[in-house]
């Protein structure tokens, strides 16, 4: 091999080595929600990302779906997300995660009124119906699930119908990862 010829090769896998590679395909973040979601929000700058934009969207309003599926175009391995995106025309391994989904809008305001104390509590509950659509359920402080109740406990020291505990308002965000276990968010506002 001639000098010329090792003087070009070297050249040539020195620019190859300095070319930047092409940027990778963004991605939906719809996508990132599902599969962060399914795994739990593992700690990566992707999920972190997909979980940043799930609590903007049900914080503090108008509370948006959480999880959009009709955005996110995955169509291999047999998941079918079509724009309606309804239990029906859901894979079942990707409408348990979304059905799975459960929200929570509380407030509590505690006023000293005459011979007492006055209770406010409004409880708005959210999730996904059989046709698919986020939707808000009818629902009272009555409905509140024990999960929810331990949870305000947890948060506040009181219970939601305390008259002695403190007043707060939250978005609480109840999810399932792919072992069955379920996970809260609670974010006041």
């Amino acid at each position: 091999m001639s000098l010329t010829r090792i003087a070009l090769a070297a050249s040539v896998s020195t620019m190859a080595a300095v070319v930047p590679a092409a940027p990778a395909a963004a991605y939906p973040i719809d996508c990132a929600i599902l599969l962060c979601l399914a795994g739990g929000f593992p700690a990566s700058v992707e999920c972190s990302a997909a979980k940043a934009e799930l609590l903007r969207r049900i914080t503090p309003w108008p509370i948006e779906p959480p999880l959009q599926l009709w955005r996110c175009p995955m169509g291999g391995g047999g998941v079918s997300l079509p724009s309606g995106g309804g239990s029906d025309s859901l894979a079942p391994e990707v409408a348990k995660y979304r059905d799975a989904i459960e929200l929570w809008s509380l407030s509590k305001h505690v006023t000293s009124g005459s011979g007492g104390r006055d209770l406010y509590v409004n409880v708005g509950r959210y999730g996904y119906a059989p046709s698919g659509d986020f939707v808000q359920f009818r629902t009272s402080e009555d409905d509140v699930p024990d999960w929810l109740d331990e949870e305000v406990r947890r948060q506040t020291g009181s219970t939601l119908m305390n008259h002695y505990g403190p007043g707060f308002r939250s978005i609480v965000l109840r999810m399932q990862d792919y072992t069955g276990a379920y996970s809260t968010e609670w974010v006041s506002y």
